[in-house]
Order: structure tokens, then sequence, then C-alpha cells
């Protein structure tokens, strides 16, 4: 079964948290539940240790942090609709549709950004050329966007994909372009076809060539964007960015109760930070008058195929 997932923001000034609880533990499940709060919770990543699940969120949230890029503002904020979904509006781009998995690796940081690129060059060719930016050629080659598997900066990945480019590559164990990734998808949080995630495993080496048998050669593979900017923290200005040029990635902050979510509209309880996870926004809607932002995450399939947070959730 797969999962939709609501996250709703917590305002979370006055409230009380009870005294340390042990993360992906029954007492943690108990403790939510009883709260009767707006999601259940249940276990999840049972065999697995906190700091190898830990190891998945790779995006490094530095405040103050200057990412370096100018900053877009759409000034003709107009008829933005009350949903929207980007697989339907571009139904001709199958990328948009697709669930990569980063496996044992803290890539998300590149995922996001190799997911959201792929998209806009279908987007911006009318569907003509759909291609999968590869997240092999990014996580180990891009040296000044952090440290591949053991996290780093989005935005360094979109100055990168402008000013080096980025070469072709889909999921591991499969052909298809210049660089497939290399590291095996894996079972993230729930028994499923694959084996069980593990620890964090060591960032694949920069390798400047296409696999054997590719007809293409490296330097000639690249793709490389127009420009590289931010987005204003702006609900509508992120919306209308969607709309006019496709899927958006985006990072938050995930805590130690996330990890025990089962259903429902999550809103943080207790627990700790964990670390920043970067995802890819697809589009928007409403569940029972609650807003949300549509959203892919690189956890395979299993985790679901769409996930839905609050769009009062802090992004980045």
């Amino acid at each position: 079964m797969k999962v939709v997932l609501i996250l709703m923001s917590l305002l979370a000034m006055g409230l009380a948290h009870p005294a340390r609880i042990t993360p992906l533990s029954q007492e943690m499940i108990n403790y939510i539940n009883k709260l009767d709060t707006t999601w259940k919770a249940g276990p999840n990543f049972e065999d697995r240790s906190l700091e190898s699940v830990r190891s998945m969120m790779g995006t490094w949230i530095t405040p103050g942090r200057k990412t370096g890029l100018p900053e877009l503002v759409h000034y003709n904020v107009k008829d933005v609709p009350d949903t929207f979904d980007a697989r339907d509006q571009w139904p001709n781009c199958p990328t948009i549709k697709e669930i990569r998995d980063q496996g044992s690796c803290g890539s998300c940081w590149a995922f996001g950004a190799v997911e959201a690129m792929s998209d806009r060059y279908c987007i911006h060719s009318n569907g003509s050329m759909n291609v999968h930016i590869s997240a092999e050629d990014l996580t180990s080659c891009c040296m000044e966007c952090g440290n591949g598997c053991g996290g780093g900066y989005p935005p360094e990945a979109w100055s990168y994909w402008v000013h080096t480019g980025l070469v072709t590559g889909g999921q591991f164990n499969t052909s298809q372009g210049c660089q497939p990734y290399q590291i095996p998808s894996c079972d993230h949080h729930v028994p499923g076809k694959l084996k069980p995630c593990g620890s964090e495993l060591p960032t694949p080496r920069c390798e400047r060539s296409c696999r054997k048998g590719y007809d293409t050669s490296y330097s000639q593979d690249k793709h490389f964007g127009s420009k590289a900017y931010t987005i204003r923290k702006d609900v509508a200005q992120i919306q209308m960015e969607i709309m006019t040029n496709g899927p958006v990635e985006a990072d938050f902050q995930v805590y130690e109760d996330f990890l025990s979510y089962k259903s429902g509209v999550y809103q943080h309880e207790t627990g700790n930070l964990l670390g920043g996870h970067a995802i890819r926004i697809l589009g928007w809607g409403t569940d029972n008058g609650t807003p949300y932002w549509l959203v892919a995450n690189s956890w395979n399939p299993d985790w679901g195929d769409s996930v839905r947070f609050s769009s009062n959730l802090p992004m980045k």
C-alpha cells in the first residue's frame, strides 16, 4: 500500500513537551497516539538505528548562510487555482510522475535538484526532450555542493548545473543515460521487495566518463541550465514559479516523531531535530480545509507516489 502523507506546520509557542522519549520506540508511538492529535503513529524503520535513518537527511541548512543566487520575483501574481498538479498539467513529461530512490546515501539535496531539472527540460521543450539528469554525476562530482552522501547545499547544485553542466543518468541497475546511479535502491521504512537500507554508503568516485556502451561522450552529454535562482519564501510566489516553470526543489527540517508517522495530518509533537531533507514540489491543493504542497520524496515509491505538506510548513 502506498502512503499519502499530509504534513502540517506546528505553531509551537506555549506547547508543553514531555521528557525525552527514545525515537522509534513503542513509548514514542504510544505517547503520540494518546494525544489524539491529527495523525497516527506506528512502527517504522524497525531494523535500523537512528543514526542510519538520520544519514538520509543530507540537506545542510545553515541559518544566515547566503545562497549566492539571485532571487526571482513574480510580479504578476494572479489567477492561481485552488489546486494544481504538475503531473496533470504536463502529461507528456514522464519524469514528473517518477519517484527515484537515493538509497543509503544522504543525497536528497542532489535528487531534489536533478528531478526538478529533468522535469523542466521536458516542460520547456514542450515534451520533446525527455531526459533523466544524473544524480550520480551531481552527487559524486560537485565538490562545491558539499560532501556527496554526507550531505550538501541545494543552491550549489543548481549553480553547478548552470556553470559546469550535468550528464544524463537514471536509477540504479538501469541503462538510462550516461551515468546511472550507482547506489542500490533499498527499503527505507517498512519491509518490501528490496533489501533494507543500512548505514550511509561512501560517495561514489567522480567519473568523468560515460558507462560502457553509451554512444555519447561525457563532455557531449552535458546538459546546462540557463540560470539558477531562488524563490521568495511566499506561497503565491512558489505557486507562480511552479505554474510558470515547473516543479521546484525545497527543503525542510525533520524531527524525530516524523519517523513514526503512519497516517493523517502530520504536525510536530515531540522529539528533537534530526536534520534537513530536500524534496520536489509538484503542486498544491487543500484537504478538509488544510492547504498543502504536493511533494515527491526520494525514498522509492513504497513511501508514496505523492506526499502532502501543509503550505504553512517552512520551506527553504
